[in-house]
């Protein structure tokens, strides 16, 4: 389960983010390519938009879900 404590300075505020777990497995890139980017130095993800619409909502819900480490969470500030 992701730790918003552990999770990467990129992350734009708000509810999603990526934390330290992140195996840079480009799932949440290919899921919802208009709200996770990758930080090419460090080799992983990170929230750079928040969703804004129920389509983002739903597939930023499905990268979460499908994270195979988990390091996405949905309780960020």
């Amino acid at each position: 389960m992701a730790d918003v404590a552990n999770r990467y300075p990129e992350n734009l505020s708000g509810k999603y983010y990526v934390d330290n777990q992140c195996i840079d497995c480009d799932l949440c890139r290919e899921t919802a390519p208009s709200n996770f980017g990758r930080n090419d130095d460090g080799g992983y993800s990170y929230v750079f938009k928040q969703p804004t619409s129920p389509d983002e909502e739903k597939l930023c819900k499905e990268a979460m879900e499908g994270c195979p480490v988990e390091a996405i969470g949905d309780n960020g500030t």
